[in-house]
Order: structure tokens, then sequence, then C-alpha cells
């Protein structure tokens, strides 16, 4: 790959951040008097690696799917790209400007209204007024907010927020687009006009860059891929190439959270073990046991959230417990079993994992179990492969005549 066809060259690219352990005076005098006291008192300061090194390039027009675990790095990489904060080490070359949509509330000042907020993201972009004036109009449109246009976007619904601030980055004229996984917030016809826009946008000559947990929209989406491991750029290039690498990962990241120290979680109370079966058939009752340690008494009550996740990482099903109103003393061990009935997985491996939550999370278990659905269908006659092989799962259908 040449330099003269890229449009983003990131060279030996490190972001670490400084977290200090030292509470903070919330009061002037409260500072003074601390520091009177302790006049060379050192900050319990720790450095904590978000990026490691990064060397890429993103030709000018691909559509990359930036793919990763939590905490691998992959919002971190695109704030980097987007200007919204700077590398440690290293240097990022981006030709053309950048339209980013990160977060929820990113980019938009709360007490201006929707009009006043458009025209201001147009112009923190360089853009002239009559170039926004021009795509005014499709922007309002794509995000169906043309009723609340002239009321200050901090009395928008996340979804309603969303749609304006996707509508924005997605239509107004930059070269590079980045996209956090944010479409979530939307309802599903408001991610499938966002998906056929980002694909519009590529075919156009627009560098996309797209995180997402959701392996099947970066198949659909992205011409490429990037895999992120520990701040580490493990693998880039063709889509599925990047995937099977991503899905090799899997056992030796199991492995390494089975140490409870090692897991996300403030760690007032932990799982202690999840396991399965094993195997089970497509139409059978998936079972799942969860123990949890005790914690410290007098703690408030926590819930369990259990997910079943498919070979690329996909949540197919959240079983929390708040659903059915089950909450949990943290003062004594707890033992819970998970029936799942109606869902007919597709034959292969799924993974579960287990959170452990109250108000934040106390621990976080990714592929804390596993199991095999067996490769015999529960339909009554066989039939051309092609008739099961759409759809994420299978279902328990029917069809009558006349």
């Amino acid at each position: 790959m040449t330099h003269g066809t890229a449009a983003i060259i990131a060279s030996n690219v490190s972001k670490t951040y400084r977290i200090s352990h030292r509470s903070r005076p919330n009061r002037a005098s409260e500072a003074i008097v601390e520091f009177a006291k302790r006049p060379f008192r050192r900050t319990d300061v720790e450095l904590f690696d978000a990026l490691h090194a990064l060397d890429f390039e993103v030709p000018a027009g691909e559509a990359v799917g930036i793919i990763g675990r939590n905490g691998a790095g992959k919002s971190t990489l695109l704030k980097l790209l987007t200007r919204i904060t700077a590398p440690t080490t290293g240097r990022i070359e981006l030709r053309g400007r950048v339209g980013s949509l990160l977060e929820v509330g990113t980019g938009f000042h709360p007490e201006l209204t929707g009009r006043e907020n458009i025209f201001l993201n147009g112009t923190l972009l360089g853009m002239r007024r009559r170039e926004i004036i021009r795509r005014f109009d499709q922007i309002v449109d794509f995000a169906g907010v043309e009723k609340f246009l002239d009321t200050p976007v901090k009395r928008y619904s996340s979804g309603m927020y969303v749609r304006l601030a996707f509508a924005v980055a997605a239509h107004l004229d930059t070269e590079i687009l980045a996209i956090d996984e944010v479409l979530a917030v939307g309802d599903a016809e408001f991610q499938r006009k966002s998906l056929a826009k980002l694909r519009d946008a590529a075919r156009d000559g627009r560098t996309v860059l797209y995180v997402s947990h959701q392996m099947q929209t970066v198949l659909n989406l992205c011409t490429s891929a990037m895999f992120l491991q520990s701040g580490r750029l493990v693998a880039q290039g063709a889509v599925a190439d990047v995937m099977a690498r991503y899905r090799e990962s899997f056992d030796d990241f199991a492995t390494a959270q089975v140490e409870a120290s090692r897991r996300p979680g403030s760690g007032e109370v932990r799982a202690a073990a999840v396991t399965t079966d094993g195997t089970f058939h497509v139409a059978d009752t998936k079972m799942v046991q969860i123990e949890v340690a005790a914690g410290s008494a007098g703690g408030r009550p926590y819930y369990v959230s259990a997910h079943v996740n498919d070979a690329n990482g996909v949540v197919l099903a959240q079983c929390d417990s708040r659903v059915h109103d089950v909450w949990l003393d943290p003062a004594r061990p707890q033992r819970l079993s998970l029936s799942i009935d109606g869902l007919w997985l597709r034959p292969g491996r799924y993974s579960v994992d287990v959170f452990v939550c109250r108000a934040g999370i106390l621990d976080a278990w990714e592929a804390a179990a596993s199991f095999e659905i067996l490769p015999d269908l529960p339909y009554p006659e066989f039939s051309d492969p092609e008739a099961t092989a759409g759809g994420a799962v299978l279902s328990d259908f029917t069809y009558t005549v006349g």
C-alpha cells in the first residue's frame, strides 16, 4: 500500500492514562490545609497503557470494522483518530476532514437547539454556511426531528439525540467518517437506515471507521477489519480473516478470565463458578448453573445478568434476573439455576457471559462457560440446506394451507 492512497497513517501510536488513587479535596480550604500538612507528598498515580505502538494505514474509500472485546482500546483509538484526545507517543496523519459520532452527547451543545447544533457542527468541521444549508433538509428528514428542531437538545430523548447526531455526521461533507457503536440506542428501523447510509458513504469514496460488537454488521458493512486486543493491533486485513483470528482468541481469553482478579468490576461480589451440561439439542432447554461467592455483609442486594453469545461474539439472548425480580443478598453465597426455553440455536459453539451488578458492575466474567449445539435439526422433514441457512437462530413454526 502506498502512502499516496492512504486516508489515515498511524505510526508508533500509543496512549497512556495517569490514574490517580489519591482522593481530592472538595473545597479550596481543604486543599490548602492538606498542602500545609504534607507539602511534599507525592500523588499515588498508576499508569494505564490503553494502546501500544500501533502502526497501520487505512486506504481512502475503505470501510474498516474495528473489533475486539471490552477494554481492547477500540473507542480510545477512535478518539485519537478524530482528534478528541492526543496520542502519548507516535504520529497520526489524516488526509481529509473527519466527521464522528462516538458517544451520546459528543459534539452537541445541550443549551442550543437542534437547528443551531447542525450549523455549529458544520462550522467546526470547517464547512461554509452555504454548504450546511445545502445539506440541511436531508439531515432533518433523515433524523425525523423536524417538530423539535427549535427545541434545546438537552430536552431530546437519547434516541432523538443519536438520530440527529448521526444524520449530521453522515450527511456533512467529510472525507472520513468515524462511528462508535452508539447506533444501538436507536430503533431497528433507524439502525437499518443508518447502516444503509454508511454503505452509501463507503461507495461514494468516503473512508468509514466503524466500531462494533455486532459481527454480522461488520460483515455486511465493512471491506476490511482491525482486531485490537489489550491495546495491541493483533490483525488487520480482510474481514473474514480478521474475524477468524478474533474467534481463535476466545479460548485464551476464557482461560485468563477464570482468575477473578483479572476481570473487570469493583470486586465487592464475584461469581465463583459458571457451568453448563456441555451439549444440547437445538430444541432443548439450555441450563446454566451460576455460583456467586459471599461478599461484604450489609451491602445492598445485587442482580445477575447472563448473556448467550454466538461464535462471533454477538449477543443472542440476555437473561437478566431483574426481569423476574430476583435480587440477591451479598452477605451469603448464592447458587442460581438458569433455564432458557424456546431459544432454538443453530448447531455450533456458544459462550455465556455472566455479569454481577448493582448500580455498577461488581463482576464481569466474559466467556465464563461454553456449550455445543448438536447438528441434528428438530424439523419433521429433511430439506435442502438453503431452507435453514438464514437467520441468527432457528425457530419453531408451522404452515397451514387453506
